[in-house]
């Protein structure tokens, strides 16, 4: 096989110089395409980008740090403060920063002497928290103790001191339920808002009642401080610094100081005392005991608290005002008295009560066992003869009466800047239909003409009742000052009928009826008003044959409830109170409803006399609720101790002697009282108090 002969390409000094003059004129291209490139990037960052890239210098160099606005005031009706603001030195933990967590919180704990509990609620926040959101470590720090972790701060990456304000509620327990509390913003409103000010140190929303109700209206605008700063964040000099504009402040009807007598006079009881005024509706108080302190939830409560919180039986988390739901009683008696004067029944009509009466196969008993006489309307309300309102209510059906029981505020529900509201059952025969898809028996009719069956009410809807009753008008509770609002509808009742009915329930207090605790210690000022007592449990007839047990010797929970609404003056009436005692049982007097009601009206025509009556009464049951609350607390704390192994349990003789000597002697001292307002966080001038 032959190859082709291979001839070789002749490279001569000319084809060298054109290919190397050829390569170089692509490589100069190359060249100056890259440079082209290089100056041109370089005029856009210049140029175009001159202004982003100076602020990146700039906050490479400066460091901008938002200060958290100062929330606007919450003052009563006389511009009294309900809650503020004080200076406050306080530490954060800034997840996404920190190096080593546990031994970061474990130095903490060490420098600012927390809690065990303490402790365990910041490792929680801490493994819940976003990397963006700080947790909370401790506020109301002294200057030593802000001054030991600033200068440790090197050691401690992660750790934001601040000075500041926080939230502070000067009544304490008293207004927990009404305010609320605010806390630190979560990772979802975060995300809803994408507001850099939710994550700074310091700053809190409204998580309840009116602070989150008014969370906008409240909360002001930020302020800024610059700083220069190293590339490792060491601080150079302070630059400039924008103070915060404070949040407008919301001025309510509230009167503070009625508000913290009447929590302090449900003394230790679980209730409620709601107050109206009734020319125009105003809410004047609306207490709920026992509550919690807002103090502690705004500060981050810690999990021991927490939870004997929600272990007591009294159920101090739930605003029993608005969301508590109770069978009225015989407190709609005057209601259901007013329904038959309308459908025509006279005043004066008797009934004869024999202790009981039979519907259907049923036999219905009246409070008092051998029966009342003949009574007629005045009488049967003064005396709460059930007898009475079972027969009468029979003649004239439901429908009638629910049409009252909601003209007078029954089963309605407010307009009212609260987040949780429950409101309660106005029973009827299309009510029942479409619930239970049963037909209304007259068993039924019986049941809620008593006010228990299927009737359900809260507590300020007990109070409009009381107003309405004492008015004649459809007043509607308010609770912004000055808010505009149109005049009051009438219920439609005439005028004979309600002094027929206000005449009743002033002799329920003053004329030998069921409510004489509650009348009244002013001279020249009578109350009138209707007891009531709800039953939480069904009394069989073998009990009523072997005789019925007192609720003094019934657990708790089996109890009755006491209530009481009415108003004063009896013949001017002026402001409406209602009163519900869970489980009271009218057990004792003293912490019973009428009484309650009683020296909660008294407060408002001699303040004086009022507090030197609480103050006596306070020293039987324990001090103001923020002693008694932190004796419970040091119980729980050292009953969570024993349960642990921490400490050996009390020796009988150590039990002993406890008893022997009072429970006062053992008693921690009682909190301090709050640091007053700072002075930079002044009351609120006039104009700046504007309804949302």
């Amino acid at each position: 096989m032959k190859f082709p002969f291979l001839t070789s390409k002749t490279v001569t000094e000319a084809t060298q110089t054109f290919t190397f003059t050829r390569r170089a004129m692509v490589v100069g291209g190359l060249q100056g395409l890259i440079g082209a490139t290089l100056i041109g990037r370089m005029a856009w960052i210049s140029i175009a980008q001159n202004e982003k890239y100076s602020l990146l210098s700039e906050s490479n160099r400066v460091n901008l740090t938002l200060i958290p606005p100062r929330r606007g005031w919450i003052i009563d009706r006389k511009g009294r403060p309900l809650a503020n603001n004080r200076t406050d030195f306080r530490v954060d933990l800034i997840p996404q920063r920190m190096v080593d967590p546990q031994a970061t919180i474990t130095r903490l704990a060490q420098l600012l002497k927390l809690q065990p509990d303490e402790v365990d609620r910041i490792r929680d926040e801490l493994e819940k928290s976003a990397g963006f959101r700080p947790v909370q470590v401790a506020d109301k720090l002294t200057y030593d103790q802000y001054a030991a972790i600033s200068v440790r701060l090197p050691d401690l990456p992660g750790v934001a001191p601040s000075q500041g304000f926080s939230r502070n509620y000067p009544a304490g327990a008293t207004v927990g339920h009404l305010l609320g509390y605010v806390g630190a913003a979560t990772a979802e409103e975060y995300k809803e808002r994408k507001d850099p000010l939710l994550i700074t140190p310091g700053f809190k929303v409204g998580k309840d009642g009116l602070e989150k109700a008014f969370d906008r209206h409240l909360t002001g605008k930020p302020g800024a401080k610059r700083v220069e700063v190293t590339a490792r964040g060491k601080i150079v000099k302070e630059l400039t610094t924008r103070p915060d504009s404070p949040g407008r402040s919301i001025k309510l009807t509230i009167d503070a100081g009625l508000q913290e007598f009447a929590g302090r006079r449900l003394a230790t009881q679980s209730g409620a005392v709601v107050v109206l005024d009734c020319h125009n509706g105003d809410v004047l108080a609306l207490a709920s005991m026992p509550s919690f302190d807002p103090n502690s939830f705004s500060d981050g409560i810690s999990h021991l608290e927490y939870e004997m919180l929600s272990k007591d039986d009294h159920v101090p988390l739930r605003n029993k005002t608005l969301q508590g739901l109770y069978p009225p009683g015989s407190t709609v008696k005057p209601m259901v008295a007013l329904a038959l004067l309308e459908a025509g029944i006279s005043p004066a009509e008797t009934v004869s009560c024999g202790g009981a009466i039979r519907v259907g196969n049923t036999l219905f008993h009246c409070h008092k066992r051998r029966g009342h006489g003949a009574l007629n309307m005045r009488g049967a309300i003064a005396q709460s003869c059930d007898i009475y309102f079972y027969q009468m209510a029979q003649r004239i059906g439901m429908d009638r009466i629910a049409s009252m029981a909601r003209r007078v505020g029954m089963g309605q529900r407010f307009d009212l800047p609260f987040p949780s509201q429950s409101y309660g059952t106005v029973p009827d025969p299309a009510w029942k239909e479409r619930k239970y898809q049963q037909q209304w028996q007259i068993y039924d009719t019986v049941n809620a003409t008593i006010g228990q069956g299927y009737m359900l009410i809260n507590p300020l809807q007990m109070a409009v009742m009381a107003a309405r009753l004492a008015t004649g008008k459809q007043l509607m509770p308010n609770f912004i000052h000055g808010a505009p609002r149109p005049d009051p509808a009438s219920v439609g009742a005439t005028e004979e009928h309600l002094v027929v009915i206000r005449d009743a329930m002033s002799a329920v207090v003053n004329g030998g009826g069921t409510g004489g605790a509650a009348r009244s210690s002013i001279p020249g000022v009578m109350i009138a008003g209707k007891t009531g007592t709800a039953q939480v449990r069904r009394i069989t007839m073998a009990e009523r044959a072997g005789g019925v047990r007192g609720n003094a010797g019934l657990p708790f929970k089996l109890r009755d409830h006491a209530l009481f609404q009415g108003f004063a003056p009896f013949d001017n009436p002026r402001f409406a109170i209602a009163c519900i005692i869970e489980h009271g049982g009218h057990i004792n007097r003293i912490e019973d409803a009428p009484m309650i009601a009683s020296d909660t009206l008294s407060y408002l025509f001699d303040p004086k006399m009022a507090m030197e009556k609480l103050e006596t009464l306070e020293k039987g049951w324990g001090g103001p609720p923020a002693e008694r609350q932190a004796r419970q607390m040091a119980a729980f704390r050292l009953a969570k101790a024993i349960e642990k192994g921490e400490v050996p349990p009390p020796s009988d003789n150590a039990m002993e002697n406890a008893a022997g000597n009072g429970a006062n002697a053992a008693d921690p001292a009682p909190p301090p009282p709050p640091p007053p307002a700072g002075e930079d966080d002044l009351p609120p001038p006039a104009n700046s108090v504007a309804a949302p």
